[in-house]
């Protein structure tokens, strides 16, 4: 395995504080608390993304005091710093939610500053919310300094094991009338009881669950909950891990290899993990150089099943397989199958094989995880497709629930708002193929979340009779037959921009097409009177972030050549 034995663990920091040149750096970071002995010591930052506005991240603070004092036990200096978290279930509905994937870029700008600035030689990186860890990850991709990252942890179930996404099902169950206001205000009032990540397998535990996969944080730490002595200790030994990976020379390089991504894949895929995996994995590929694209999820999804029974689709929370053992045992059913390269290195210094050589096996008796002889779905739930209405690709996640296959015709909205204020209107009916454009990562800007549109149809009885396409993107907590991602986006000229009220469209999830039922002469007619629409921020984060980011079928990213 990859030990590089480094001329000096203090590559970085040396060239902060030593000599007398350095004299003025030294002097300032005595104000900070630093004496004598630690100016010879590796210095490793501690990137946390506290913040008091969002369950996700309100006991991070908590979480990062203990990596710090687990790195300062084991012989380096830490330096704890912030960076921002935004909260999608907050912001979900709202123009606010346009920042969402922003925050992703602004997170791993940040870090990536802070820790090149400073002269950091290692990091810890602690993420709560949905865009945290990608771009807790794309940074530490980028800087390629020995790192771990910590997961925050899943919150527990509310009330009648409600969560976030309940809340959101019972505003269009409300609109159906099948909720009273005193429902809903009991249901607003238990389903989120404290800190931790939204609780069933959405986006915030479908990455931390592809991130331990792909070997960047220690064993576990993608299934504890936020309050727990489990998630206390597992930052602890997160900083003690950074701290040996300094002094062994091994760099997030030697991790993050294609066959990582194929791990991470696979474990999202058996998860029955959220869309925002296929946009993430790529973006974090990115910044790691290794090549990623959309092909590379069909086909690693097509030898691997799904298996665990997880909301939003399936039943069970994450509380309840963090108590049957987490993900440890479901990956070693999948070693075991030849599913996943049991050679990849870890932050553990050792192989993802010697991680996984004492996980056993599920509890007798639970529901929560398929055996592999009898799974949920044969093959992935996230499912790329092509045609005329996506030629560079559109990502759906079909369960098999939702059936495989949908045709209908076009109910056309050109905004979430509009589309929301459509379906509890009952605007949308049994047969429509709703259509949600000019939410792409440049036209919307920033690729929204589709959740209030998604819950919005369950809650109105529909899941079954409706289908769901958009140029934005889908909660984790989003179910039903829905597609995403659709590139090129509506913005950019993209085909959905021509869609018009009745077209039929189909979906088939078996042939992996999506296809627009219009000749290719009319829509050439369209195209020539199609015009791009105007209203776009000329200045500030959203205006830069839409002047360069790149396709969601790249990951949506904004750093490229």
């Amino acid at each position: 395995m990859p030990s590089r034995k480094p001329s000096d663990p203090r590559k970085y920091s040396r060239v902060v504080v030593e000599g007398v040149t350095q004299t003025p750096s030294r002097a300032m970071l005595r104000a900070v608390g630093f004496e004598d002995a630690d100016f010879g010591k590796p210095q490793v930052g501690i990137a946390s993304t506290w913040s008091n506005l969002t369950p996700c991240n309100m006991h991070i603070d908590e979480l990062a005091r203990l990596a710090a004092a687990g790195v300062e036990a084991s012989g380096a200096k830490a330096i704890t710093f912030g960076t921002i978290t935004v909260s999608d279930g907050i912001s979900m509905g709202t123009p606010g939610m346009r920042y969402s994937l922003v925050s992703r870029e602004v997170i791993a700008d940040s870090i990536e500053t802070v820790v090149g600035a400073q002269g950091f030689d290692g990091l810890v990186a602690i993420g709560g919310c949905d865009k945290n860890m990608p771009g807790c990850m794309m940074a530490i991709a980028r800087l390629d300094r020995p790192a771990v990252f910590v997961y925050g942890g899943t919150i527990r179930p509310g009330a009648e094991r409600r969560d976030i996404v309940s809340v959101f099902e019972a505003v269009g169950g409300h609109a159906r009338g099948t909720v009273s206001e005193q429902q809903l205000k009991y249901i607003e009032r238990t389903a989120i009881p404290g800190p931790g990540s939204c609780g069933g397998m959405y986006t915030a535990n479908t990455m931390a669950s592809a991130i331990e996969a792909l070997g960047m944080s220690l064993p576990n730490s993608s299934a504890q909950e936020a309050v727990s002595g489990d998630k206390r200790d597992d930052c602890s030994r997160a900083g003690a891990a950074v701290v040996e990976l300094v002094r062994r020379g091994i760099r997030p390089s030697d991790i993050l290899t294609r066959r990582a991504f194929e791990n991470a894949i696979a474990v999202v895929v058996a998860l029955g993990g959220s869309t925002n995996a296929v946009l993430h994995l790529l973006a974090i590929a990115s910044a790691a150089g290794v090549r990623l694209s959309l092909d590379d999820f069909t086909r690693i999804g097509k030898r691997v099943p799904v298996l665990a029974d997880l909301r939003p689709s399936g039943r069970y929370s994450m509380s309840e397989l963090v108590a049957i053992g987490g993900i440890q045992p479901l990956m070693k059913t999948l070693l075991d199958a030849g599913l996943l390269h049991g050679d990849c290195l870890t932050v553990t210094g050792a192989t993802l094989a010697a991680n996984l050589a004492a996980a056993g096996a599920y509890p007798e008796g639970q529901e929560i995880v398929r055996p592999l002889a009898d799974p949920i779905k044969a093959d992935s739930h996230l499912v790329v497709l092509y045609g005329n209405l996506a030629p560079e690709g559109a990502v759906a996640k079909i369960t098999g629930k939702e059936g495989l296959r949908f045709e209908g015709r076009a109910r056309v909205f050109d905004s979430e708002e509009a589309a929301l204020r459509g379906i509890l209107g009952g605007r949308v009916r049994s047969g429509d193929v709703v259509v949600i454009r000019y939410e792409g990562p440049r036209g919307g800007p920033g690729m929204r979340e589709m959740l209030s549109p998604t819950s919005a149809i369950m809650g109105k009885g529909l899941g079954a009779e409706v289908a769901l396409i958009t140029d934005g993107r889908f909660s984790g907590g989003s179910h039903g037959f829905v597609v995403g991602h659709v590139s090129p986006e509506a913005a950019s000229g993209g085909p959905l921009a021509l869609v018009r009220a009745g077209d039929r469209i189909a979906i088939d999830a078996q042939r992996r097409e999506i296809t627009l039922h219009v000749t290719a002469a009319e829509l050439a007619r369209r195209r020539r009177a199609w015009k791009a629409p105007k209203g776009a921020p000329r200045r500030g984060v959203l205006a830069k972030y839409a002047r360069s980011v790149t396709s969601a079928s790249r990951g949506a990213v904004t750093d490229v050549e």
